[in-house]
């Protein structure tokens, strides 16, 4: 006796260790994948100097007073530039190329063509081909200018230079006929015309000769744009170090929104020192690390039951966070206005879907801060998201039972975009970009892409959300429609007892989705051997009279592991399979074990085969299912169900699973057994339509 005392104290001893061990392993760990976060965050992170001060034009400055911390120059704003760009091209002429070589040619094909067609008659041949000659070379040495579309805004009277023999003069543009211009000059010119020349000769020829030899050269004329647009100085003046920009207080008019501008465009492009890199590095590294620190103390002081404790739940939080950070960071290296197009509330629409909402906004607001180092206006950016957040965590609070939900905060995420960046647009006086709102769009048609990473998250670290559970509770799912065809007695027990569940969680807490659905698959491993169940079982026979009853036992224990092996082909969540595994812990069948020690007396019956193989229940879903389906099976052998009865029975069931250390891995507390027996008693009685029996007055 006192040997097995040291013994059991020995296994405690080091059962205890092994607890302590792995307990801080877990901590090791859970230290190492924010140590990780930490340095990817860290290394991912634009290393450009950013402008720390927020300002709008017309409004006070509200920072302390302000000195250039370098020179600089002044940069004009865009309608100033514009405006100096319109001067300069208006006041660039645009360049036409002459082609004489093409005029050359075509003067040899009207003169064969003249040959060719002149019948001597009444016509004086060379007065004919003198006025012929004279009013081609007067229209094609003037110039026919080729139809381009550039021309539709040009001046009829404005100068352009045309370049004829590598010589460039300036003429006005009217000075040169087009096609049309040029056939009525033919007309006009031989209709007036002495009556000895061949004038419709002369009509035919040169309406059939004469062709565009002057056309605007796009290339040259740009090139001569560009030159004259570098000339535009982009700034206006300089500021020295140490000059006062503005002071606390002070209004920012437009000279000092234009130094402000400037001096935040330097930052933008300026190279630092190794000093000033060191120092920026450093900076960053600390709130990188404080923002981490902060939000693993968050999860460890209030949620460290549901969350902190997990590590897999840990590591999804923080890849989540990380596959919002960092192409945040990649979209501010290549183009910072990008930015807005990041759907940064698809972390708050997975976390909703995953966890609390209480923990989805803690989670994006951490994420808020980390992307915050790097943008550029970092007080409107961390408000336009938190203000999303919070729509997303209503919408989605209220109802995510649908697919369609997750389109409708889509279209709402969108709204609150466009109303913040409208708000801000008018707060500061800067004008509404219906480019940015298209940007705010495509973020807000991206959020769709939360549906898909649900899934996929769902299948790395082993989560099942509420629309699979919805999906699997469907009783026209393939699985328990197969259940209801192979053993419809057990289909309808397992309703009944998702019911029980359901009512039961709804009452203590829980997750009574997750337990009604892990009550409806928990025997499905019965359709292997049905008719070895009571409730399939037709006409009082039993399969069972003809075997042992070890052989019996182990028929009623396999429906476990077939149940396992069947939830893993239909690949059910790991979840809903751990009712399967858990419905019956490591308790004995005893009806068999009894028989075997009835047929066997004073024999030592070995208990191991009619002892199914657990593991125990280990929250309260599954504890709740252990509980619902004894009693669910038993009120079935009731001959006359009465109050007293079904309270006896709930009773007697409940308190022996709860010797038999059931429920050792539960958070179960006795005000929860109470209140389980209450709800599963009234339950069985309103199914057997039992009437209350009410005291004597």
């Amino acid at each position: 006796m006192f040997k097995s005392v040291i013994m059991n104290k020995l296994f405690e001893k080091i059962r205890a260790s092994i607890v302590d061990f792995a307990h801080s392993y877990y901590d090791v760990i859970k230290a190492l994948a924010f140590v990780g976060a930490i340095a990817l965050v860290f290394w991912q992170m634009p290393r450009a100097a950013t402008f720390k001060y927020e300002f709008a034009k017309s409004k006070p400055w509200q920072h302390e007073t302000l000195y250039a911390p370098f020179d600089f120059p002044i940069y004009k704003d865009d309608e100033t530039l514009n405006a100096e760009y319109d001067r300069i091209r208006k006041s660039v002429k645009p360049i036409f190329r002459f082609d004489d070589a093409k005029m050359d040619g075509a003067r040899e094909s009207l003169l064969y063509d003249f040959e060719k067609q002149w019948h001597e008659g009444a016509h004086d041949k060379a007065k004919t081909q003198e006025l012929l000659l004279s009013v081609y070379d007067t229209i094609e040495n003037s110039g026919v200018v080729a139809y381009d579309k550039a021309l539709d805004d040009l001046d009829p009277e404005a100068p352009v230079t045309l370049v004829r023999n590598k010589v460039a003069r300036t003429v006005q543009l009217n000075s040169m006929f087009t096609m049309n211009t040029a056939t009525e000059m033919v007309q006009n010119w031989v209709a007036s015309a002495d009556d000895d020349v061949d004038k419709q000769l002369l009509i035919s020829l040169l309406l059939n000769n004469i062709g565009q030899n002057v056309f605007y050269d796009a290339a040259l004329s740009k090139q001569e744009l560009d030159v004259a647009k570098q000339s535009v100085s982009l700034t206006y003046g300089m500021v020295q170090k140490d000059e006062v920009i503005v002071t606390e207080g002070q209004v920012v008019d437009e000279r000092i929104y234009s130094i402000l501008t400037s001096l935040q465009r330097e930052y933008a492009g300026r190279e630092m020192s190794l000093g000033e890199t060191l120092r920026m590095q450093l900076s960053q590294l600390a709130l990188v690390i404080l923002v981490f620190v902060v939000f693993a103390v968050y999860l460890h002081l209030l949620h460290k039951k549901e969350i902190y404790s997990e590590l897999r739940k840990v590591n999804m939080i923080l890849v989540m966070m990380l596959m919002m950070v960092i192409p945040s960071y990649w979209i501010m290296t290549i183009h910072p206005a990008y930015i807005l197009v990041m759907p940064v509330s698809i972390l708050t629409i997975m976390m909703v879907t995953f966890f609390s909402s209480r923990v989805a906004f803690a989670t994006q607001i951490f994420t808020i801060l980390l992307i915050s180092i790097a943008v550029p206006n970092p007080f409107q950016y961390i408000f336009m998201q938190i203000m999303v957040c919070s729509v997303v965590i209503y919408t989605l609070s209220t109802q995510r039972t649908a697919r369609v939900t997750y389109f409708k905060t889509s279209f709402f995420v969108f709204l609150v975009y466009v109303f913040v960046y409208v708000a801000f647009s008018f707060l500061t006086d800067s004008d509404i970009d219906v480019s940015t709102i298209g940007l705010l769009g495509l973020n807000a048609l991206f959020t769709l892409l939360s549906l898909p990473l649900i899934s996929l998250f769902e299948r790395i670290f082993g989560f099942t959300t509420v629309l699979t559970l919805l999906e699997l509770s469907n009783t026209n799912s393939p699985l328990l429609r197969k259940l209801a065809s192979t053993a419809p007695g057990t289909f309808q027990h397992s309703f009944q007892v998702a019911n029980l569940c359901e009512e039961v969680l709804f009452e203590i807490g829980g997750d009574a989705l997750l337990a009604r659905t892990g009550a409806l698959y928990h025997d499905i491993g019965k359709m292997k051997n049905p008719m070895y169940f009571t409730e399939n079982q037709r006409n009082g026979f039993s399969l069972h009279n003809d075997i042992s009853n070890v052989e019996s036992a182990q028929i009623i224990i396999s429906h476990v592991l077939d149940g396992i092996e069947m939830a893993h082909e239909a690949k059910l969540p790991e979840q809903i399979i751990d009712f399967i595994r858990t419905h019956h812990g490591t308790r004995r069948t005893d009806y068999f074990y009894i028989m075997e020690t009835k047929e066997h007396p004073g024999e030592e019956v070995d208990p191991m085969p009619f002892t199914y193989h657990g593991p125990e229940p280990f929250s309260r879903e599954t504890a709740v299912l252990m509980m619902a389906d004894s009693i669910e099976a038993a009120s079935r052998s009731l001959k006359e169900p009465t109050e007293k009865s079904i309270s006896d029975l709930v009773d007697n069931i409940i308190a022996k699973q709860t010797e038999a250390g059931q429920f050792n891995n539960t958070d179960l507390t006795l005000r929860d057994f109470e209140t389980i027996k209450k709800v599963l008693k009234k339950k069985l009685m309103s199914i057997y339509h039992v009437r209350i029996a009410y005291p004597d007055k």
